[in-house]
């Protein structure tokens, strides 16, 4: 059992002992109601304590039971909860670090909560597109009153203990300890002073209701179904909560509990559970064990003070980590320091910064002109222009000024990891780090195993990538990598729904309306169109036979590179992102499909995703079957932090198995008899037809 049981004098102390965060696990469950047997059954003992081992009292479910049987099987932490409340013995929990979710379920169901100071308290379920299914949704708000939990369970923040406890009339609380250290010792002394107290108090015997009634809930529902269109958590939260406020506990319980079940069946909890276990998952390397030896990294220098390089200088900076930043010119430098400070000073502006902390970030900053100043350093990462003949004159100078042991990255985004390691003599010191633009606000880092990088190299930048607040995605070496080997296909698409019929804006407004942050068209813009342009006159040569739309070559020889040049598929006004659509650029495709002896069709907004979200996926299902990613949910993790993919339809390769692999087969035969398409292309991957065909899925 994951749970033990001790007797202080006449006190019994109940530790959940299940590391991490003592997740409420089968085991844990037992465990606890092990200990509670034991301590009614003992007349020596007189209350009784449950608290957490290490980091936390209790982050809630075990993830890594998570929607199995197991998290259900007797005792459920309902069950658990009941046992609690009909103990004839106080129960008081001992709360620190972080009660969440079923942890704080289990407190509210204890007689008395004594907890320490900063201990985080959340019922985060609606992120997985749930509600709290032990009581959260009726407990909370006759612990703490309707609004203050309303708003707790409908946005899932956290909120520091002693906040709560300042709010008038809240019971969630019956003591907060002077110190985290002396909580043990506070909450057996707590539990003694109420051994005689009878009747035992019960949150749910606490009355809840709303001053202003139908018209609060209401207004809610108004505000909060505004922001959550694609999620349905949200608003069923608050029809959870009327029910704690208009009805008997019993009732709003089985309220809680029927909306509990139905959500969980939603395409959109799946997805963001997906998501959830996903994002942990990505972080494992399954040749690369946990406890591998890290390199220490207390210091990075970064080559090239342009955007990209400047904001992965921030990542290490807002993490308080020195860096020393390289250019060839002052005026580069100086440059990129003036974009840190404004971003910074932007921030200290909003309120989001405090001029102490940006003086603090900033006194981490150091600049140079010369190679040999970094040679101190323990990761360098090289964010220069992508071209292979500049990437070689970087790093042979790396590799002739960095110390043994040293780790370096490329921010490459396209090209070949390998040969990049091959102009050094240490390629397994060489790594990739492809951060997403704007390095300092994306929360995407893709690392890119070399053909020699080290076990040790790998663990380390996997914990730096944590350090700096990153979600990292594992990638072998190909061209583009995971995320933009696929958006190749993406754009391809893109370009010949042009060619048969669609403009721009069509085509943005479907992908828009499907639910991704922004359509090609305007990531393009964002993004900037020359890049793009570079990349297919690189490929052009290796990939003579695969066939693109010239489109975006026309745009390009205009000079319209994106929102940097202010036109690009769109027009944009000096300090705006609004796309505004351009009749020239509309003419100049309309020229390109006569030229081509194209006759324009109507297509629909369903070909438009279609043809699009499948083209990732075809291109997910190679990548997975040739090793590059280690398993799909690495993709969907990887478009949903890096691409705009939305998050409530769980990424690319998650969608396709929410849709059926057979349909999205079928679908791909349909769009190979196109003519203007590219029919081989359309050919299912082996992978992708095997499942198919076998009536199974990707994740």
């Amino acid at each position: 059992m994951t749970a033990h049981y001790q007797v202080h004098g006449d006190v019994a102390v109940i530790t959940l002992d299940n590391p991490p965060v003592n997740g409420l696990g089968l085991s844990t469950r037992q465990g606890i109601a092990h200990g509670m047997e034991q301590a009614l059954a003992d007349a020596a003992v007189t209350s009784i304590v449950i608290t957490g081992a290490g980091k936390a009292f209790s982050g809630g479910a075990d993830i890594r039971e998570f929607g199995s049987p197991k998290a259900m099987q007797e005792p459920n932490l309902n069950s658990v909860i009941t046992l609690l409340e009909k103990s004839t013995k106080p129960v008081v929990a001992a709360i620190h670090t972080v009660a969440m979710g079923g942890g704080l379920e289990l407190a509210l169901g204890c007689h008395y909560r004594v907890v320490a100071p900063g201990t985080s308290i959340a019922l985060p379920e609606v992120k997985l597109g749930l509600l709290p299914g032990a009581g959260g949704t009726q407990r909370l708000p006759r612990a703490l009153g309707v609004e203050p939990a309303l708003n707790m369970i409908v946005s899932g923040e956290s909120i520091k203990a002693e906040m709560l406890a300042m709010l008038p009339g809240q019971k969630l609380f019956d003591k907060v300890a002077a110190s985290p250290a002396s909580l043990a010792d506070e909450a057996l002394a707590f539990a003694r002073s109420v051994a005689a107290t009878r009747p035992l108090p019960l949150v749910r015997d606490l009355p809840c209701k709303h001053p202003l009634g139908d018209a609060y809930f209401q207004f809610v529902r108004n505000m909060v179904g505004a922001v959550s269109k694609n999620y349905p958590a949200p608003l069923q939260c608050v029809d959870a909560v009327e029910a704690a406020a208009t009805s008997r506990f019993e009732a709003g319980m089985a309220k809680e509990r029927e909306i509990f079940i139905n959500l969980m069946w939603t395409s959109e909890s799946r997805a963001l559970r997906h998501l959830f276990l996903g994002e942990r998952a990505a972080s494992k390397i399954p040749d690369v064990p946990s406890d591998t030896p890290l390199r220490a990294i207390n210091s990075v220098a970064i080559i090239g003070a342009g955007t990209m390089g400047g904001g992965i200088a921030m990542n290490f900076m807002n993490a308080g980590v020195p860096v020393k930043m390289l250019e060839m010119k002052q005026e580069a430098l100086d440059r990129g320091l003036a974009t840190i400070r404004g971003n910074y000073e932007a921030q200290v502006k909003k309120g989001k910064l405090k001029q102490a902390k940006y003086d603090e970030r900033m006194a981490l900053l150091s600049t140079t002109l010369s190679y040999d100043d970094l040679s101190g350093t323990d990761l360098v990462i090289e964010a220069v222009f992508e071209e292979i003949g500049v990437k070689e004159a970087v790093f042979k100078e790396l590799d002739r000024v960095m110390k043994p042991g040293a780790i370096l990255a490329s921010n490459t985004s396209t090209l070949d990891l390998n040969k990049i390691a091959s102009f050094t003599k240490r390629p397994q010191d060489v790594v990739g780090l492809h951060f997403f633009s704007p390095a300092n606000v994306m929360k995407l880092l893709e690392v890119v195993r070399g053909e020699k990088t080290a076990k040790d190299v790998m663990a380390t930048v996997m914990a730096v990538a944590k350090k700096i607040r990153k979600t990292a995605v594992v990638s072998g070496v190909c061209d583009g990598f995971i995320g933009n080997r696929m958006i190749e296909q993406y754009g391809r698409q893109g370009g010949f729904l042009l060619d048969e019929g669609c403009t721009p804006e069509q085509v943005d407004k479907a992908m828009e309306k499907f639910g991704m942050a922004m359509g090609p068209f305007r990531m393009g813009d964002l993004a900037g169109n020359d890049i793009g342009w570079a990349i297919r006159k690189r490929r052009a040569t290796e990939r003579a036979n695969m066939k693109y739309s010239k489109t975006a070559d026309l745009l390009c020889e205009k000079g319209r590179f994106g929102q940097k040049t202010g036109a690009g598929w769109y027009d944009y006004k000096p300090g705006k992102r609004d796309a505004i659509p351009n009749a020239e650029v509309v003419k100049m495709i309309e020229d390109y499909r006569a030229s081509q002896g194209i006759t324009p069709r109507k297509i629909s907004d369903e070909e438009i995703v279609q043809r699009l979200v499948f083209a990732l996926v075809n291109e997910g299902a190679h990548i997975l079957e040739e090793g590059i990613a280690n398993k799909a949910s690495d993709i969907d993790i990887c478009y949903i932090f890096g691409y705009g993919f939305p998050p409530h339809r769980g990424g690319p390769m998650l969608y396709a198995d929410e849709m059926g692999l057979f349909n999205v087969v079928q679908a791909m035969h349909r769009f190979a008899q196109n003519p203007r398409d590219d029919a081989e292309f359309w050919k299912p991957a082996p992978l992708l037809a095997k499942l198919a065909a076998e009536g199974k899925t990707f994740n």
